[in-house]
């Protein structure tokens, strides 16, 4: 199983001058390592199924088969590598070495798909002109075969191997039928036109269209399959293939800047990029500042200032300014290369409608051989056709029967579905997370760091004794001495004020900071404890001085961008939204109520907090979006967890979505693609089923020739596609 887990955060620290923003993704793989295989001669999603089910018997796990690339992905089988080449060899079809070329498998025929439907298409060209022009030679018997005799052998190489092998493994795909179909067309022309000398009802022209139409169905779902998988490609073209590098020479360090191959870049080098360019690594800024567009990963369409010490994320395009920086993270260890793994990983899963799916695929080409022969039986038998009619409307069975579009239903759908949410900075760990998505009913949010931003502001200064002047210098004075995120908040809003001078400074973890000034007085700042309980969920910190109170302080966390829009969103849908966190009821309430929030859960500690999400998912299915270590319990104990990208580690690895952009916008437009993501799938799927329950009666009684049956099928597979490439189009957030 794969476990990848983002970390990305900001700190800064502007009263002691240090700026660091940084974005840490860890990719673990705690069981075995992905397989990867390039193989030749799929030619439609049947082809695939029937290596994913190989391959699952050979219990290899997380199968991800790409036809129309060729690329064949899955965990386990290292020390059975070679016994499963030669099985999927068995089957069919020819898997690559790693320095091997396409020649198209040897076969002495034109190698792309393309090759094969332009040479299969000019010999088939002269069959369909006979319905137009009537040259003699064209009805020739031996003009006929001539031409049909190589379209056929093509057709034996291409559908009928792959035919022969996938019934003999046990798992007939969709080949067999257009070979089936072909093949007796083709021999029934030899019996009739040589053996009885019949020229007028042979049909070379049925086998040469069967072979051609098919090429072409197959050749437009290979190029629209390419297109479902866009975004992946998008994100892979952001790659960059060459790099400045900055060299290092003598006492005085002078700079030699030279070209390197993005493949020689190592953890360490110094890099430079200029204003326009992509930047080709992760690294820290040592030099310079810039504005970098980080839209692709994060989905943020503005420009983010990069200075000293900030971070960059390989791929990212730097449109001002000039950096050099040190590199951190290279190849598959960068954000850019484990974000694609994680889409890659998440499209290899299959939702439970297509597992459905996949199981009548199984038993669909015998269930469709026993229709054809059905077929025969019933023109012959019952409505007495005569043979040649009776066999035709078998062989347009055969031919109009499509398991592709079964099988093209949830992949085409899925691929541009997750490739369009990681466009927008929404990553979901599996495509079983857009069926969850749209049975969610109500939606937990923690408070801190995920309705409001963890960075505190001052919301109200209450001075008891002394100047404003003194109390704030006596503040930054303090302060100044702890790393607390209070502290810092208050450095931070107190940065024009000069601190005090203070000797025997002490901070007590968990309390606060004391020290005496030059004349002996002892300060000290820390949590306020005072005896009102209203008072004390007001104010945050109390100062004091001799321990007499100076003055109180009530700290208020922002409400993160973004949060009010999103719980908006889910309000007007009927989706109950609630706040649970462990924060005082006054805080929770107030952050609620300013949001407008169906209910509010406060002072849960980590067990109330799981304790609450179980009795939420036994009522309704609950999502639970949350970004601490606490909250990564609930996390997993939700129907769907999502975790924001500045979030613990724990609590990423504990969600099945992450909103790369830290912003709550994202959250809505995570629901709409996973809501029309599945609504594709859905049509999809109906339309496969559809087109096959009514075209199979439609053929068999004679109402499509067997070349219209073998055009219809061709582009039912490109109704699938179509409506999924629709997806992609289409304005859903």
């Amino acid at each position: 199983m794969l476990f990848i887990s983002i970390f990305f955060g900001v700190l800064k620290v502007k009263g002691i001058g240090i700026s660091i923003s940084f974005l840490i993704i860890s990719f673990a793989q705690l069981e075995t390592e992905m397989t990867e295989l390039k193989v030749d001669g799929m030619t439609c999603a049947t082809c695939a199924s029937t290596v994913t089910r190989y391959l699952q018997k050979k219990g290899m796990s997380d199968v991800f088969v790409d036809f129309s690339s060729g690329e064949v992905r899955f965990h386990g089988g290292e020390k059975m590598l070679t016994e499963i080449k030669e099985g999927i060899e068995d089957l069919g079809y020819h898997v690559h070495s790693e320095d091997e070329h396409d020649h198209g498998g040897g076969t002495g025929f034109p190698g792309s798909i393309e090759s094969k439907f332009f040479f299969s298409l000019a010999l088939t060209i002269p069959f369909w002109a006979m319905m137009i022009v009537h040259f003699e030679f064209l009805h020739s018997l031996w003009f006929q075969f001539a031409i049909a005799l190589p379209v056929y052998v093509l057709g034996v190489f291409y559908f009928g191997r792959s035919a022969y092998h996938s019934l003999r493994s046990g798992s007939p795909n969709m080949d067999v039928l257009i070979f089936l179909g072909s093949s007796s067309a083709f021999f029934y022309s030899v019996v009739k036109g040589f053996f009885l000398h019949d020229e007028m009802n042979v049909f070379f022209e049925t086998s040469s269209s069967i072979i051609t139409l098919v090429l072409l169905g197959n050749l437009i779902e290979h190029r629209s399959v390419k297109q479902t998988r866009a975004s992946v490609a998008s994100l892979l073209k952001m790659q960059v293939q060459t790099a400045r590098l900055v060299s290092f020479f003598g006492e005085e360090k002078f700079e030699v800047i030279s070209e390197i191959h993005a493949h020689d870049i190592r953890k360490g080098n110094y890099l430079l990029v200029n204003s326009g360019d992509r930047i080709p690594a992760d690294g820290i800024i040592a030099w310079g500042s810039g504005e970098a567009d980080e839209s692709m990963i994060t989905g943020e369409s503005l420009p983010v200032m990069k200075q000293l010490n900030d971070s960059v994320t390989g791929g990212t395009t730097l449109i001002s300014g000039a950096v050099k920086f040190k590199v951190t993270a290279t190849g598959k260890h960068s954000a850019l290369s484990q974000i694609i793994e994680l889409v890659k990983a998440a499209q290899a899963q299959k939702p439970r409608m297509q597992k459905l799916a996949d199981q009548i695929t199984g038993w669909f080409v015998p269930a469709v051989m026993g229709a054809s022969a059905l077929a025969l039986l019933i023109n012959i038998f019952l409505l007495h056709h005569s043979l040649t009619q009776s066999l035709m409307n078998s062989v347009a069975v055969l031919v109009i029967a499509c398991p592709c579009a079964m099988g093209l239903a949830t992949p085409t759908a899925v691929m541009v579905g997750l490739g369009k949410a990681a466009r927008k900075g929404i990553l979901l760990k599996g495509s079983d997370t857009l069926e969850t998505i749209s049975s969610i009913r109500q939606i937990v949010f923690d408070k801190t760091g995920t309705l409001t931003t963890g960075k505190f502001k001052i919301g109200k200064l209450e001075i008891f004794s002394g100047t404003e002047e003194e109390i704030k210098s006596a503040i930054t004075g303090l302060e100044k001495f702890s790393s607390h995120p209070l502290a810092i908040s208050l450095l931070n809003e107190m940065k024009n004020f000069p601190p005090m001078k203070f000797l025997d400074v002490q901070e007590l973890k968990g309390e606060g900071v004391s020290g005496r000034d030059e004349e002996g007085n002892f300060y000290f700042i820390g949590s306020n404890r005072s005896e009102s309980e209203e008072e004390n969920n007001l104010f945050n910190i109390a100062l004091t001085k001799n321990n007499s109170l100076l003055a109180l302080i009530q700290m208020e966390d922002e409400i993160r961008e973004g949060a009010a829009e999103a719980i908006q969103f889910f309000r007007a849908r009927g989706i109950k939204t609630i706040l649970l966190s462990g924060d005082s009821q006054l805080r929770c309430k107030k952050i609620a109520d300013e949001l407008e929030m169906d209910e509010c859960m406060s002072e849960q500690k980590p067990a109330e907090k799981l304790h609450f999400i179980r009795q939420c998912v036994k009522q309704q299915p609950t999502a639970m979006v949350g970004d601490g270590i606490n909250d990564a319990p609930a996390l997993t104990q939700s129907n769907l967890g999502i975790s924001l990208a500045n979030s613990t580690q724990m609590a990423m690895d504990s969600a099945q979505i992450i909103l790369l952009s830290g912003n709550l916008k994202s959250l809505p437009a995570a629901f709409h693609v996973g809501k029309h993501t599945l609504l594709t799938i859905k049509q999809n799927l109906f339309w496969a089923f559809f087109y096959n329950a009514l075209a199979i009666p439609v053929a068999g009684a004679g109402f499509l020739s067997p070349t219209l049956s073998a055009l219809s099928m061709a582009f039912s597979d490109v109704v699938v596609i179509g409506n999924s490439l629709r997806l992609r189009m289409k304005k859903i957030f």
